[in-house]
């Protein structure tokens, strides 16, 4: 955002006032033009004068929009009368009026958003620096978000960095979860299209379907939410890096289950994280079109489903796992194993020794597929039993060092 520095005598705002008014008025010859820019000068000075910045604002903004409509306008007129309206939140009496002028400049800047929208984003960012009020941060950024939603690629690429501090935000501004549903929904319709981000799109998608619970009002939003969910578990099917997600345990994804439109990719879901190969092959032999639909490649869901039966069978095995029982689960011949098994370590998915001569692989550690509710119970419970055996070390070793020590007091007073 463009500093104002004042060279002349004539006080900023009244300066960029008299300038858009010209620039408005100057096809109108000067018998016309004259007075108009008079009476909005002498308009403006009435409410600088009466500290009256909301007025001043509406009357600033009314002007911008010959400049934000206008191809041929400087962007850096258009960015000095901006960075001077923005400032106006500086001289509000009240934090109220401060974001009933941010409110202007937002509606301002989202309104017919198509031309000069990355330069619409940039004071935005500003105007959300200017503001001392948190909730008038949370909708200015809520609002930048908006626009960069609707323009192309350097529009996103000015918001995309800022979305590594998004859960800092959400702290920061004090949001519920209504405001908090709206931002993530927002990231994520940015993040859809945007290439190299389809890990940090399913994030927010999961961020943003954890805000439903399934009580209270979200029993009457969580409708809307079902695309969201259909979307999330398709990207989650697609993806080659995933191999473990919560998206069963959520309100928002379950109703898909007596959905008649999104029920068979819950089925789907449900097999990826449940269950084998062999039920997604007869789940897409009855759904190969859906499939389809959806941009699931048949080969690929495959590769993964071969990877997610072998976590099944580590998760079911007591440690060991014949080779037999990997070729009947992964659907492959014997000389196929080894293959598998080294997919799944560098998926890092998988830690294991393999026995050639026993044919067997010994599991030392596995991806968990559903990290729900019992798999946090099953940890708090390994890791209390851990905290209390290193307790039980530490009294030990302390009661060992008592006794040394005594030992050694009485060696000493029997030398005496």
């Amino acid at each position: 955002m463009a500093t104002i520095v004042n060279t002349t005598e004539e006080e900023p705002m009244l300066a960029v006032v008299r300038s858009t008014a010209q620039l408005a008025w100057a096809d109108a010859g000067p018998e016309v033009a004259d007075p108009e820019v008079a009476r909005l000068c002498a308009e403006a000075q009435q409410h600088l004068l009466a500290a009256r910045w909301l007025d001043m604002a509406t009357l600033m903004l009314a002007s911008a929009d010959l400049l934000l409509l206008s191809p041929s306008a400087p962007d850096k007129d258009l960015e000095c009368t901006l960075t001077v309206t923005c400032n106006l939140v500086t001289k509000a009496g009240s934090e109220d009026e401060a974001l009933e002028i941010a409110k202007l400049i937002c509606a301002k800047l989202t309104h017919q958003p198509a031309d000069k929208t990355t330069l619409r984003i940039k004071v935005l960012f500003s105007l959300y620096n200017l503001l001392p009020s948190l909730s008038g941060k949370a909708l200015v950024y809520r609002k930048a978000l908006e626009l960069a939603a609707t323009a192309g690629k350097a529009a996103a690429d000015c918001v995309v960095p800022t979305f590594k501090n998004i859960d800092a935000f959400v702290a920061y501004w004090g949001i519920g979860k209504p405001e908090q549903r709206e931002l993530f929904l927002a990231v994520t319709r940015i993040l859809k299209d945007h290439k190299g981000m389809t890990k940090d799109y399913f994030k927010f998608l999961n961020k943003y379907l954890a805000t439903f619970d399934g009580s209270g009002d979200d029993a009457d939003a969580i409708g809307a939410a079902k695309e969201e969910a259909a979307a999330a578990i398709v990207e989650f099917v697609k993806s080659s890096d995933l191999y473990q997600c919560d998206l069963l345990d959520m309100p928002a994804v379950a109703q898909l289950e007596k959905d008649d439109k999104y029920q068979p990719v819950y089925e789907l879901l449900k097999i990826f994280l449940t269950q084998r190969l062999e039920s997604y092959l007869a789940f897409q032999t009855a759904n190969s079109t859906l499939l389809q639909g959806y941009g699931l490649v048949h080969e690929e869901c495959i590769t993964k489903m071969r990877l997610m039966s072998l976590l099944d069978l580590s998760g079911h095995c007591s440690g060991e796992i014949p080779y037999s029982a990997i070729t009947k689960a992964l659907e492959i011949n014997d000389d196929e194993v080894e293959y598998w098994i080294v997919k799944a370590i560098s998926s890092k998915i998988l830690d294991c020794k393999v026995d050639q001569l026993n044919q067997l692989v010994i599991v030392s550690r596995h991806t968990v597929r559903v990290f729900g509710m019992p798999q946090w119970q099953s940890l708090r419970s390994k890791l209390g039993v851990w905290r209390g055996n290193i307790a039980n070390a530490i009294n030990t070793i302390q009661a060992n060092k008592v006794t040394e020590d005594g030992g050694q007091g009485m060696q000493g007073l029997m030398i005496r």
